[in-house]
C-alpha cells in the first residue's frame, strides 16, 4: 500500500513559492526603471538575440504566447519596443528592441545585477549556481505528458 504524498511536499508550491520571493526582490531592485522582471527578460532577450516572432521569444522565455501577448503591450505602449509584420508573412509579428527601449534596459542592468548580487549574498553564491542549474534541468525536463492534437498558437 502506498501513502499519499503530504500537502506540504508539493512541489508545485514549493516551486511557485521560491519564485515569487525571488520575483519580488528582483521587483523591487527593477522598480526605480519602471520595468518588472518580466519585462527586463524580455528586454535583454531582444537585446541579447535581435528581433523575433512572438512565439519564438516566448519559447526562448517558457511562456505560452498568450502571456507573452500581455507581456509585450506596456513595452510597446511605453515605444520600448517595436512590433511589426516578418515580412514573409503579414500574420507573423516580430518584435525589435527599439533606441528608448535599449537605453532602459543599460538603466535596468545595473538593478538587475543588485538584485543579483543580493540574492547571492542572502543565499550563497554556490547554493545559487546549483538552484539554477537545478531549475535549467527541470525546465527542460519532458515532464508533461504529450497531448493529442495539441499545437502551439500563430503568430
Amino acid at each position: 500500500m502506498t501513502t499519499a504524498p503530504r500537502p506540504e511536499d508539493c512541489h508545485c508550491l514549493a516551486v511557485r513559492q521560491a519564485g515569487r520571493a525571488i520575483t519580488q526582490l528582483y521587483d523591487q531592485h527593477l522598480a526605480s526603471t519602471g520595468l518588472r522582471s518580466t519585462q527586463y527578460a524580455i528586454l535583454s532577450r531582444l537585446d541579447r538575440l535581435g528581433a523575433m516572432t512572438i512565439n519564438t521569444l516566448a519559447a526562448q522565455l517558457g511562456m505560452d504566447r498568450t502571456t507573452m501577448g500581455r507581456n509585450i503591450l506596456p513595452l510597446e505602449r511605453d515605444g520600448l519596443i517595436a512590433i511589426g509584420s516578418t515580412g514573409e508573412d503579414r500574420r507573423s509579428k516580430a518584435l525589435e528592441l527599439t533606441r528608448d527601449g535599449r537605453t532602459r534596459l543599460r538603466a535596468a542592468r545595473v538593478q538587475w545585477a543588485r538584485a543579483q548580487t543580493a540574492f547571492e549574498k542572502s543565499f550563497g553564491a554556490g547554493r545559487a549556481a546549483q538552484l539554477r542549474d537545478l531549475l535549467r534541468s527541470v525546465a527542460v525536463a519532458e515532464i508533461l505528458p504529450a497531448r493529442q492534437g495539441a499545437g502551439r498558437d500563430q503568430d
